[in-house]
């Protein structure tokens, strides 16, 4: 062969071959699909997961129909992945294609390819400087969120950090408040309209609540709004002269958003301190729901699960939007369970209590007036010299773990504790870094439910009423998943994943014995056509720190710990 001829075939080849790593490079760098707002406004209908709730109305419910009632019982593990932790995992995965995004305890993130496990990359936040001595109920973490070509997550320290999520590489790293004073951030953030939108823990600590909304490019705040209002902002005059500065009203948990009149929706968490005869007032806007302008931060109304909260009830529970016919009448609804007992319905345009319905034993509210405002029995209240046994106990009726709601059978699926407590009030004074309680505690069984800690249920949403139950002799603390197959999936504190006919409540399916305990929220996906489900087993959180008499319960206190992500498919 000619010489020349050789070198220009060899030229070639090595042309050819720098092209077809390019194009190599650059098609795996294409097989991520970016997280636009269009596709965010119609995450429901994506093959992925991707958002903390699936989608803007926090219902946690997928379309898909791979997985149904007649084939259920054939579910087998596809991969599973331990983390390095024995504590509570709380976070569900989230998946956009067949990229998978987890968190742990101590703000790791872990991307997996979802269809296989294999571990694409891992980032571990520093928190070497940081006590984590204000954080209240465990180091969890729950979760992410996706936009464009980053992942988002926020960290206990009070830090919002975007990465790359192909790579891992942090974009930018912001700090919104101080660690070990009474803040941290436990939620996963929620983006709305290019803004990465948080909000804070710490009600415990006197820490005064607020949501933030961030850039979602450059990590800069565009808005905050504080949850407790000063003297002379609306609300302010429901808080004695100096209270509110150390108000609580954390706003722990992701909100919701309604994409027609552009409104998001927040839970604010309990006052600060505990003990409601030092703060003597409705103290808004704790224990609410608040409906905000998302580019301003600006509120719009509220609604108050409990005023003058002495119980620790909060009000950061989920709100689901929904449609609902209640006495002949449509309502664009938003419903909560919320942890004083009550399963509310909201008028979501102007904030009107629609109705609400006991799903727990609950004494510490008797009733509603006129107004929809929260009737309570001034019996149940403590003070520094009378003890009380009222319920629920703070734990609530229902906690963090979320309801879900299936448009198919009009139920939404709450995972119940049923418990009481006694309460009694204590001298305390504000110090910044230290608990601001105020009362004494001990969670007691529910004499109504003598041989169970917990229950899944079902309540159909245009009557309030429960549809079904499904008792469980150990509290049930696992997030709720809804299908199109007609499945409800949610995971038992003695470390099973079970997938309940959600007309009836039947169990078609319960998962092989897992490592620990669930307090994961699980979600579903497709890659391929293939369906998947993945939730984490890891046993933790505010139970077995506050439980009482739940806690030590043997079969309770014997959960076995330990971090596990499980993936199943068909």
């Amino acid at each position: 062969m000619d010489k020349h001829f050789s070198r220009f075939i060899l030229k070639a080849l090595a042309a050819a071959t720098l092209l077809n790593c390019a194009g190599m490079a650059a098609a795996a760098e294409a097989d991520y699909a970016p997280v636009t707002d269009a596709r965010l406004k119609n995450a429901a209908t994506d093959d992925g997961w991707l958002m903390y709730r699936r989608d803007y109305t926090s219902r946690g419910y997928a379309p898909f129909k791979t997985i149904d009632t007649s084939n259920v019982a054939n579910l087998k593990p596809a991969w599973d992945w331990k983390s390095d932790f024995d504590m509570g995992h709380e976070a569900p995965p989230i998946v956009n294609g067949d990229y998978m995004f987890v968190t742990t305890p101590k703000n790791n993130l872990i991307a997996f390819q979802a269809s296989t496990g294999k571990q694409l990359w891992k980032y571990e936040h520093d928190l070497s400087e940081v006590g984590l001595k204000t954080i209240c109920c465990d180091v969890v973490n729950r979760g992410v969120a996706l936009y464009g070509d980053k992942v988002y997550m926020a960290t206990l320290d009070n830090h919002v950090v975007a990465l790359d999520a192909k790579t891992g590489k942090v974009i930018w790293n912001e700090s919104l408040n101080a660690a070990d004073v009474g803040y941290a951030m436990t939620l996963a953030p929620l983006v709305v309209k290019g803004k990465v939108i948080v909000g804070v823990s710490g009600g415990e600590y006197g820490a005064r609540g607020f949501v933030e909304a961030l850039d979602a490019e450059t990590g800069k705040q565009v808005w905050k709004q504080h949850t407790v209002p000063l003297p002379g902002e609306p609300g302010g005059d429901t808080w004695p002269k100096g209270a509110a500065e150390t108000g609580g009203g954390a706003a722990w948990l992701t909100g919701s958003y309604d994409a027609e009149t552009d409104t998001l929706f927040w839970g604010v968490g309990n006052p600060g301190p505990w003990l409601a005869t030092l703060r003597p007032g409705d103290n808004l806007y704790t224990d609410s729901v608040i409906a905000m302008n998302p580019d301003s931060g600006k509120i719009k109304w509220h609604y108050q699960y409990t005023p003058n909260d002495t119980w620790d009830y909060d009000g950061t529970n989920e709100t689901v939007l929904t449609d609902i016919t209640y006495k002949g009448k449509e309502h664009k609804a938003l419903v909560s369970a919320s942890r004083n007992g009550w399963f509310y319905a909201i008028d979501r345009n102007d904030g009107k209590l629609i109705y609400a319905e006991k799903f727990a034993t609950a004494t510490s509210i008797t009733g509603f007036d006129a107004n929809g405002k929260a009737i309570t029995d001034p019996e149940k209240r403590p003070t520094v010299d009378k003890e009380v046994f009222t319920c629920p106990s703070f734990l609530g009726g229902k906690n963090w773990w979320p309801i879900s709601v299936s448009p198919d059978t009009h139920m939404a699926y709450v995972p119940t504790l049923h418990t009481c407590m006694t309460m009694k009030g204590a001298a305390v004074s504000y110090k910044a870094g230290l608990p601001f309680l105020g009362e004494t505690f001990l969670v007691k069984r529910d004499p109504a439910f003598p041989n169970h800690w917990g229950s899944v249920q079902a309540i159909d949403l245009n009557t309030g009423k429960q549809a079904w139950e499904f008792p469980s002799e150990l509290p049930w603390n696992g997030g709720m998943l809804t299908t199109a197959g007609g499945l409800l999936f949610s995971g038992s504190a003695d470390g099973y994943l079970y997938a309940f006919d959600a007309k009836t409540g039947k169990v078609l399916w319960q998962s092989p014995k897992m490592a620990s305990g669930v307090l994961g929220v699980p979600s579903t996906w497709t890659v391929n056509g293939k369906q998947y489900v993945g939730v984490f087993a890891g046993w933790g959180g505010g139970v077995p720190i506050w439980g009482g008499e739940m806690a030590k319960d043997p079969k309770v206190r014997n959960i076995p710990l330990g971090g596990h992500l499980y993936v199943f498919s068909l």
